[in-house]
């Protein structure tokens, strides 16, 4: 791989961050405006990652793949059969910013093969827990919505399920509320941190970007409808894209000292023939989330 080409998703991704500062003064940050006329209820909140408050997420999600003919001639590989997902935040607040660290775990069971193809069983084990920190100045933050930016470690897991390695990278988020609408998309880079020699002839370090825009609306009552999980993936070493599409819906609970959000949300693909990795076929996922705000 050449230098430019082992550089190129730093410079793409340093592209968005240019981007993602630059928001606030334009279209998106027209919202700046209506900050002082209120900004985000819980209600909003509860739909938003990048709110600073306290949030605890038990998630569950099951999946099944295409098992197509890739462009080499092989079957395209499976992933996962299924996880649980512990994800909890705790948001440290500062005069000039908030620092949103989340952690997360993963606990996944994948299918084991015999040699002629046929499933023999399954293996479980914890996946590579990631810490992320987004890094939210006030001057990124207008009320409605909001721009972050930080750093992503990834930790190693269990070998039958996960990477054995460490890994690092970067994330950007950016976040609006307009009336009955919540939107925005989050961006994540991340290389594995082992020596590049080791690697086999024509591999990188380099993981797929992962693009992940979302939509909600809102519907009265606490219910919402949105487009969910949605993260597409953009292969850098063969220039495909992997793109989901579903649907996610839920209810949000408003109370004095905190707020539930339960949903349920079905994945598809939408592109995938091309992409040389695993490709959801169907995803169904149930999800808890309980926030609280700080102090």
């Amino acid at each position: 791989m050449s230098v430019l080409g082992r550089f190129r998703p730093s410079v793409w991704m340093a592209a968005v961050v240019v981007g993602l500062v630059a928001a606030p003064s334009g279209a998106w940050g027209q919202e700046a405006e209506s900050a002082a006329e209120g900004g985000q209820d819980d209600e909003s909140k509860a739909l938003d990652s990048t709110a600073t408050q306290w949030s605890f997420q038990l998630a569950w999600q099951n999946m099944d793949y295409h098992e197509d003919m890739l462009a080499d001639g092989t079957t395209r590989k499976a992933g996962a059969n299924d996880y649980w997902q512990l994800r909890i935040v705790a948001p440290i607040a500062l005069k000039p910013l908030t620092i949103l660290p989340r952690l997360t775990f993963r606990q996944y069971e994948v299918p084991t093969f015999d040699s002629e193809g046929t499933q023999t069983g399954a293996v479980s084990g914890l996946g590579n827990t990631e810490l992320f920190a987004l890094i939210i100045p006030r001057a990124w933050d207008w009320g409605s919505g909001r721009t972050g930016l930080g750093p992503l470690v990834t930790f190693p897991g269990n070998a039958d399920v996960s990477r054995d390695e460490w890994g690092y990278g970067l994330a950007g988020a950016i976040v609006n509320t307009s009336g009955q609408w919540f939107y925005g998309v989050l961006l994540t880079q991340s290389w594995r941190a082992i020596d590049p020699t080791a690697l086999p002839p024509g591999g990188s370090d380099t993981n797929p970007l992962g693009i992940a825009p979302f939509l909600n609306y809102r519907l009265g009552a606490g219910w919402y409808i949105g487009n969910g999980d949605m993260v597409a993936l953009y292969d850098w070493n063969s220039s495909k894209l992997f793109l989901p599409i579903g649907v996610r819906v839920g209810k949000v609970f408003v109370q004095p000292k905190g707020t539930w959000n339960f949903y349920a949300e079905y994945q598809t693909s939408l592109i995938y023939e091309d992409y040389p990795g695993p490709a959801v076929k169907n995803s169904i996922r149930i999800n808890a989330t309980y926030t609280m705000p700080v102090g």
